[in-house]
């Protein structure tokens, strides 16, 4: 099946982008999205703030690799011997370990305003050196390691989302909201054996053209994999067909199609975590055994930490899709090249 799916080009704004909303507009309207969105993220999956590192001890185990390839930014503590500690690049493993040691029960979790910094990163509409995301983690009950557990907590999350479009639509009209009632489930390997000849971005772009909202299971799974992701927090390795010829699969991401692009745009990344079996399967899969020696690793193989659900949902892609915005520094400040600030200000927009 050919593919409609166009690369990007140079140009970081469609040809006849204007605002919908003002500068003053735009700031109000990103922190009413923030307030309305936390709010029923917490009460929707029972979440508890808390506050969270920016940065933790090098060696630990406990900031997350990602991909493994990407730099962690580091700094010596004068005051601690010259200890080597790194800003996160995201939370995804101190959750957990903050859900054992503060004791959280069953059905309960907790949710913090995560900031990075990862300079390995892209820097073009959606992509960012600066990282800011609500992490969120919660301790499941026994019985709920499957996937109707992970596609109920995915609905849940894509509800919130709807909600706030709502009530954003309802203070700034213009907006419109034009997501689909419900969020589609798709394996990453269905989407494999539709579109054989596309990459797995291409992929996603017909995806989510077609449904509006799609959740695609299995990233970091396939050969090759569909996405990257670490091998010590989402667990992409457990995945079977099942009787009824569909894939099994316990992480995903969170996709959406955003009309004012006309791209995909990938709104979260979660799934549920790894176990002790997982952990080894999936760090033999990437050659990193070493690791299980770690200081995080170690406790979650000596059962210190409860099984749980998590991911993170990120605050400014979230912003720039409810506000019809082009590009990602409309609400947010980082850094960008010249020639970008340059494209902006021919559209009569401001780039923090």
């Amino acid at each position: 099946m050919e593919s409609s799916f166009k690369k990007t080009s140079v140009c970081q704004f469609p040809k006849d982008y204007k605002p919908i909303l003002n500068q003053h507009d735009t700031e109000k309207a990103i922190k009413a999205a923030k307030d309305i969105f936390e709010k029923e993220l917490s009460g929707s999956l029972r979440l508890s703030r808390v506050t969270s590192p920016l940065f933790v001890e090098a060696g630990s185990g406990i900031n997350d690799d990602l991909n493994g390839i990407e730099r962690p930014v580091s700094f010596p503590v004068k005051n601690m011997g010259e200890k080597k500690m790194e800003i996160v690049q995201s939370l995804a493993k101190w959750k957990r370990m903050a859900l054992a040691d503060l004791g959280f029960k069953p059905g309960y979790g907790l949710y913090t305003d995560m900031n990075a910094i990862r300079p390995d990163d892209d820097i073009d509409c959606i992509h960012s050196i600066y990282v800011d995301q609500w992490d969120w983690e919660k301790v499941m009950a026994d019985g709920q390691r499957n996937l109707d557990f992970l596609k109920k907590t995915v609905s849940t999350i894509y509800d919130v989302i709807r909600r706030t479009a709502f009530r954003l639509c309802e203070f700034y009209p213009q907006l419109e909201d034009d997501l689909p009632e419900s969020i589609t489930f798709v394996h990453s390997e269905d989407l494999a054996s539709e579109f054989p000849s596309l990459t797995p971005d291409e992929r996603e772009y017909e995806a989510a053209k077609r449904y509006g909202a799609v959740f695609v299971i299995g990233i970091g799974y396939g050969n090759p994999p569909h996405g990257g992701r670490a091998p010590d927090y989402d667990d992409w390795s457990t995945c079977v067909l099942d009787g009824d010829g569909s894939y099994h699969g316990l992480n995903g991401d969170i996709i959406v199609w955003d009309s004012v692009r006309q791209r995909n745009l990938e709104l979260s990344s979660m799934g549920i975590r790894v176990d002790s079996e997982t952990l080894l399967r999936q760090l033999a899969i990437r050659g990193c055994e070493s690791r299980k020696d770690l200081y995080w690793h170690s406790r979650l193989l000596s059962g210190d930490f409860p099984q749980t659900i998590g991911g993170g949902i990120g605050q400014s892609r979230l912003c720039m899709f409810l506000l019809k915005k082009a590009h990602i520094g409309e609400v947010q400040a980082s850094v960008w090249p010249k020639e970008v600030y340059s494209e902006a200000a021919s559209h009569n927009t401001h780039l923090f």
